[in-house]
């Protein structure tokens, strides 16, 4: 199984290393990015993140890419993130790392999955909080406790890309009227990510197209109230 350590105080908070190979499937009822990370184009593992859809379209990808699943990662519990992570964890055999806040939305789905849809009960190998550091699939990945779309909504990055779930995306941000979430709580996660990770930091949002930390800190309508004192690169 993947390493899982938390960081020591030494530990820079981003690194300068090449990027990942990183590939987009939109997937589900309402088209959630399901992520395959690998640490290189030619890497025979990857890290699967939020697999939604069907999880036979991810092995395929995978297949085509000549890849294995190496671990599965969630950000959070919402039931377009985890469609096919009962399935794809099934199949795979890959560990799956998740938030502990969220566990019932995972090991009870119908929770907030809404009428007409059926997805299956899910359990993690590794429970996270946010602060640890996974070793997987040939690369090292920081988590990151971001909650506010989400009460215990978490992040993963690695070499200049950020996995943001629904937290931050082009343009906008993660809706607040759910159950458990809270406005001033995102923005304090979003200024956490801000003030963490340089400008050109890679987003790569829970849906629509991938942006930038300095695009959004220039131009999100939202984030107006976090650009003073600020870089936006």
């Amino acid at each position: 199984m993947p390493q899982v350590a938390l960081p020591s105080a030494d530990e820079p908070l981003h690194s300068t290393a090449m990027s990942l190979a990183v590939a987009q499937l939109e997937l589900g009822p309402i088209g959630t990015n399901t992520y395959i990370v690998r640490a290189s184009a030619n890497a025979p593992e990857a890290v699967v993140v939020d697999p939604s859809g069907e999880a036979s379209t991810i092995l395929e990808a995978l297949e085509a890419m000549g890849a294995q699943c190496a671990a599965i990662f969630v950000t959070h519990g919402h039931f377009d993130h985890i469609v096919s992570l009962a399935d794809l964890a099934e199949l795979s055999s890959a560990p799956v790392y998740a938030p502990g806040g969220e566990r019932i939305l995972l090991e009870e789905p119908d929770t907030f999955t809404p009428p007409g849809l059926t997805i299956r009960a899910a359990n993690a190998d590794v429970w996270l909080g946010g602060g640890e550091t996974i070793e997987a699939a040939g690369m090292t990945f920081a988590v990151i406790a971001v909650p506010g779309h989400s009460p215990a909504h978490i992040a993963y990055f690695a070499e200049g890309e950020l996995f943001s779930g629904d937290v931050l995306f082009a343009g906008s941000v993660g809706r607040t009227d759910f159950p458990g979430s809270d406005w001033a709580t995102l923005e304090s996660s979003i200024a956490s990510l801000l003030d963490a990770y340089p400008p050109s930091t890679a987003v790569h949002p829970g849906h629509g197209p991938e942006t930038t930390l300095g695009t959004e800190l220039r131009t999100n309508p939202f984030l107006t109230g976090l650009r003073e004192g600020r870089t936006t690169g």
